[in-house]
């Protein structure tokens, strides 16, 4: 590979997927570069162009962004995911840098509850909380730099892995048998997810740089599902105990769908179908860390 033309800047290397994808693209060949918090505020321009004429990144991906849709500040949502990302292509075309490739991060939350088990991309998205629609706005606004610039949204469905935040259920899920506490509080037991591994998503990414593709929207997901009391025995079994689970009504959506994954039916034929390990792997792994 050119050493001079495999920069790749990864915006937010300090989050979970961005400390993951470093070092995945790294063992690939890649040179990374990236931004913390404290090192770019995509709220601001100026922090952005700097950072653009510092690095002159042939690959740009934009991972930054407020990931919790129980975040309290209602106004960071659209400042960050919404803003941000256009302050990002206005940037560079302002500073008439073109990369390769720019990979915006969306979310398969934007779909909202379209009452659909299987979420493809030929749906209308009806996001139904501030994090969905912030996305969604950004992808709505970035679709109008497809002209000017090599542009991939992506919709990520649920992934994980070792070092995720509490605030996610399947970290939540370990904890709770980590601490070998007696009982957990969860909402509708009776629901199927999917969720797949981070190195699975490492590899998409790979895939979507080293694509001609560009000016598409497109799902992050194998349509893979697990039901939620499966996880729990599976990880009975790993920590050897059976733990009490408590249905807590605040933790239930109204009418939550039984069944929710992505297709990846676009995704693989733009890219190749990628396997993953078995998901008990990725639970061991995240239990025994």
């Amino acid at each position: 590979m050119d050493l001079v033309s495999n920069r790749v800047l990864l915006i937010g290397r300090d989050s979970f997927t961005g400390k993951y994808l470093s070092e995945y693209l790294k063992d690939s060949g890649y040179s990374i570069y990236g931004t913390t918090r404290k090192s770019c505020d995509i709220t601001k321009k100026d922090d952005i162009k700097r950072v653009l004429k510092e690095i002159r990144a042939e690959y740009i991906i934009l991972l930054a962004g407020v990931a919790s849709p129980a975040h309290g500040d209602i106004d960071s949502f659209y400042r960050v995911n919404s803003v941000g990302a256009i302050n990002l292509l206005e940037s560079l075309i302002e500073l008439n840098i073109k990369p390769k490739k720019i990979i915006l991060v969306s979310s398969a939350t934007v779909y909202g509850n379209l009452g659909k088990e299987i979420l493809d991309e030929s749906l209308c998205p009806k996001p139904t909380n501030h994090y969905g629609a912030s996305k969604y706005a950004m992808e709505t606004l970035a679709s109008n730099y497809f002209n000017r610039l090599n542009i991939i949204i992506t919709r990520p469905f649920n992934y994980t892995g070792v070092g995720q935040s509490l605030n996610f259920l399947i970290p939540k899920i370990i904890y709770h048998f980590k601490e070998r506490k007696s009982s957990i509080e969860l909402g509708n037991l009776n629901v199927s997810r999917e969720f797949n591994d981070i190195y699975f998503v490492s590899e998409v990414y790979k895939r979507l740089l080293e694509s001609s593709l560009n000016s598409e929207v497109v799902n992050i997901c194998s349509g893979r599902d697990i039901k939620l009391l499966d996880i729990i025995d599976i990880v009975s079994d790993i920590a050897g105990y059976k733990i009490d689970i408590r249905v807590n009504p605040k933790f239930i959506r109204k009418d939550e769908i039984k069944t929710l994954k992505g297709s990846p039916k676009k995704l693989f034929s733009l890219i190749g179908e990628i396997q993953q390990r078995d998901f008990k792997e990725t639970l061991k792994d995240m239990f025994e860390a």
